[in-house]
């Protein structure tokens, strides 16, 4: 083999960066003589992924059903790496906040369009039946998709919102956390008492939130915004990237859900109970949460019909 001069000046900055480091670069290139070489099935640990998925059941389908959920998990890490990397800029720019907004915008596209898989991908009958198994676990519980609320807007804005005017000027967090609004949707209908699901989700959670809460008072996404310059501010695309994650978390993914529900659940008699005992009727529709992470980039109208028209389209 040559030694060619692109060789030789690659060489020699690797003999730099291992001399900087105070280590004896030979010594690492004899080690790449043993090392095996990288495989596919093994950088993406192929094997273990592939063995993730445990039914509890011997229905099919419910192997649609936990992998779903994963492939949703991994989609909200991935947008949790970007919210958490776009709080940590104290002088973010125009190009990099809108890329890496549409970034996490694309994520939640993709989470949305799939959901198909949920909504028509499984048997009816399977699930109602494997379903009962699950107990007392409920997508309610994942605890990723309410750090992603947490990164996105000011804490107040995820308060009931019977509560929110009169708690807005509250800053203590942990007081805040008491009147989060997703409280109610895993509450017995028929006693107002919490159910188990939100009782370990609570017991699990609630002080790694509250924690999250404090750290993101200046990093969440809207603390970010405010960070840009007025011009940029008033641009149409850093508002549109704005909107459009609110559209996503607040609309179409609870309304994807909301489909579901009704797909497997709804009866003309009287609706299913979901799993966690969460009152899915309530606390699905956005129009009843009217959760809005930037309420000053929508007008009044808009905020007063949140959802109307998403819901309108997909269940005609």
């Amino acid at each position: 083999m040559e030694i060619t001069p692109e060789l030789k000046e690659k060489l020699s900055l690797l003999n730099e960066k291992y001399a900087a480091l105070g280590e004896d670069f030979n010594a690492y290139l004899e080690g790449l003589l043993y090392a095996d070489v990288t495989t596919y099935w093994d950088y993406i640990q192929l094997d273990t992924l592939l063995s993730l998925q445990k039914p509890k059941t011997s229905f099919p389908d419910e192997v649609v059903f936990i992998m779903y959920h994963q492939i949703t998990e991994l989609y909200f890490k991935l947008a949790l790496r970007e919210f958490e990397a776009l709080g940590n800029i104290q002088t973010p720019t125009k190009a990099h906040f809108i890329d890496r907004v549409t970034r996490i915008n694309r994520y939640f596209d993709a989470l949305v369009k799939s959901f198909e898989i949920m909504i028509n991908g499984m048997d009816r009958e399977e699930f109602l039946k494997f379903r009962m198994s699950l107990l007392p676990a409920s997508g309610f519980q994942s605890a990723q998709y309410r750090e992603i609320e947490i990164f996105s807007t000011d804490f107040i804005n995820l308060v009931a919102k019977d509560q929110r005017e009169q708690l807005r000027d509250e800053t203590d967090l942990t007081r805040l956390f008491e009147h989060i609004y997703w409280k109610a949707g895993a509450t017995e209908v028929a006693t107002g008492k919490k159910t188990l699901t939100l009782i370990q989700f609570e017991e699990k959670y609630r002080d790694q939130f509250i924690a999250l809460a404090n750290n993101c008072r200046d990093k969440n996404l809207w603390q970010v915004y405010l960070r840009l310059s007025e011009a940029d501010q008033a641009d149409e695309n850093v508002q549109q990237a704005l909107r459009q994650n609110d559209i996503n978390v607040n609309i179409n993914w609870p309304l994807a859900h909301y489909k579901s529900a009704v797909r497997y659940l709804a009866r003309q008699d009287k609706d299913v109970a979901a799993t966690g005992g969460t009152n899915w009727q309530k606390y699905l529709p956005p129009r009843f949460q009217k959760r809005i992470f930037y309420p000053t980039l929508w007008t009044a109208d808009e905020q007063e019909n949140w959802g109307k028209a998403w819901v309108e389209e997909s269940l005609s």
